[in-house]
């Protein structure tokens, strides 16, 4: 059985999942309206990922006789400056959620709950990964910033990005 503050923790973390995936979803329609498809495509893929990690929160809260409680979700931002801007503003938001990761392993270890724990440490290695692939596009962004095409062949690459559920 769960406790009640990894509950309400686990609860708040699904919410600001669902909301990462909400924001994506914006950062795609946002790079639809410029005509960058393997952008935007890049980015659904993105709030695939994050979808699965809310998900994946829900099924550890009911296989421990937890309660899913979904919360309201704010509105994202709906435009940037630049791709650039939007890769920015990604990883800083990745950022935030490694801390609430690791906020919440601190929880965990705190309450002694040791399920707990080796659950979140796979959120603690995703998120090295979430926060590399943002840091990627952002270096290559700075590489082609004056580079005639650059900005089309990237998103050329940016397209063969696909959903890969991992930890399934």
């Amino acid at each position: 059985m769960i406790g009640k503050k990894m509950e309400a923790a686990i609860n708040e973390q699904i919410k600001w999942e669902f909301y990462s995936g909400y924001m994506y979803l914006s950062m795609a329609a946002y790079f639809d309206g410029l005509g960058l498809a393997g952008f935007a495509s890049w980015m659904r893929v993105q709030e695939l990922e994050e979808r699965f990690h809310a998900q994946k929160f829900m099924a550890q809260l009911v296989e421990r006789g937890g309660t899913v409680k979904l919360a309201p979700i704010d509105g994202p931002p709906t435009g940037w400056m630049s791709p650039l801007a939007v890769f920015e503003d990604g990883l800083k938001h990745e950022r935030g959620v490694t801390g609430r990761i690791g906020a919440l392993l601190e929880l965990a270890q705190k309450e002694k709950d040791h399920a707990a724990v080796i659950f979140i440490e796979w959120f603690v290695t995703e998120q090295v990964e979430e926060e590399a692939s943002f840091a990627g596009v952002i270096a290559q962004l700075k590489l082609i910033d004056k580079t005639p095409g650059g900005l089309f062949m990237l998103d050329k690459d940016l397209a063969a990005r696909t959903f890969n559920p991992t930890g399934a």
